[in-house]
């Protein structure tokens, strides 16, 4: 009996592992197929989503190509549209044309008709005239009249070839006129193109004329107002040399020289400059006043003049030309101030 109560709990034990075992499994089973469940319709929303939105861009996509399709239409039939306008329009003035051209053409045959029926109109009459006049007796003698009357046709033809002949001769002289016309009128405006040519010529070198004048005359008073300047301070330092002179032998104080130009005084007198008495610097001052300015340095509106004209300075010395003062004198340079050697003569 324990016996079989022991083999009768070793079943009851083996039993219970056996369904704990297999409530496990299904347990297991159970999880896996909520995880399986769970995921495969995670999976199919997120297609049934990303299929949702592939429909939502296909249909815009398909909504703009349509759009695009339409609009491509619309503006290829409103091109069609104004194309047959256009075309029309052309039409209707070929048609217009075409009956004006047809008037025009119905006017001209018109003309012409009438012309050419007058034309026979006339020459009817001269046949009928002719054969009056072939149909008349010969049996009657001639008169003058009648003479006259018969040569008409004679002197007509003559006279036709005499017109011929004039109006050939006409057309000659005509046509000789013409030639010796062309060929003066060529004659003619060659020798005014060589007169401009030689007027450009002579242009070019009285500008070339002046400005070297302009530029001599500028050189020579240049170095006139340094050798001037020269004098000047030679001057001063000879009078302040008397003056100091003067003063030691006689205890006097010295006296300042506050003007380059001193007072012309009765025991010393200023020596005069001999280039300023030369005829070359009055001309050339007398050229830098009167002389006209050069095309090529023609002044601007805003800008100062290029000459000056001159002024005489009261005083003992001779007459010294300046600058007006609204012309600014450049500072002189040592280079500049060399007197020419030779001054090249004009050539005439």
């Amino acid at each position: 009996q324990a016996r079989a109560e022991q083999e009768e709990e070793f079943i009851c034990n083996t039993l219970l592992k056996k369904i704990q075992s297999l409530r496990k499994e299904k347990e297991a089973l159970a999880m896996n197929y909520e995880q399986e469940e769970e995921y495969l319709t995670n999976d199919l929303s997120r297609k049934l989503m990303q299929l949702r939105q592939e429909k939502v861009e296909l249909e815009q996509t398909l909504e703009k190509e349509q759009e695009y399709q339409v609009n491509k239409l619309m503006r290829k039939i409103e091109k069609l549209e104004a194309d047959t306008l256009a075309k029309q329009a052309t039409l209707e003035q070929l048609r217009r044309e075409k009956v004006e051209l047809e008037n025009a053409l119905e006017q001209e045959q018109e003309s012409l008709v009438n012309r050419l029926w007058k034309r026979m109109d006339k020459l009817e009459a001269e046949k009928r005239m002719l054969q009056a006049k072939l149909d008349q007796p010969v049996s009657s003698p001639p008169s003058p009249r009648d003479m006259n009357n018969g040569d008409t046709a004679q002197n007509l033809a003559q006279h036709i070839e005499h017109l011929r002949a004039e109006v050939s001769r006409l057309k000659q002289q005509l046509q000789a006129a013409q030639t010796e016309h062309e060929e003066k009128m060529a004659q003619y405006a060659q020798e005014e193109r060589q007169i401009r040519e030689e007027n450009l010529r002579l242009q070019r070198k009285l500008q070339m004329e002046m400005e070297r004048r302009e530029s001599l005359c500028r050189h020579l008073s240049e170095s006139e107002s340094s050798l001037e300047m020269d004098d000047e301070r030679h001057f001063n330092e000879m009078t302040k040399q008397h003056d100091m002179s003067s003063s030691q032998g006689h205890n006097v104080r010295p006296r300042t020289v506050s003007s380059p130009i001193p007072y012309a005084s009765p025991t010393t007198s200023r020596p005069l400059s001999p280039v300023l008495n030369s005829p070359r610097v009055l001309q050339c001052a007398l050229c830098l006043a009167f002389s006209p300015p050069s095309p090529m340095r023609r002044n601007t509106p805003g800008s100062q003049p290029s000459f000056y004209t001159p002024t005489f300075l009261p005083g003992t010395s001779p007459p010294v030309f300046t600058h007006s003062p609204n012309v600014t004198k450049p500072r002189p340079s040592p280079e500049k101030f060399v007197r020419p050697g030779n001054v090249p003569q004009d050539k005439t």
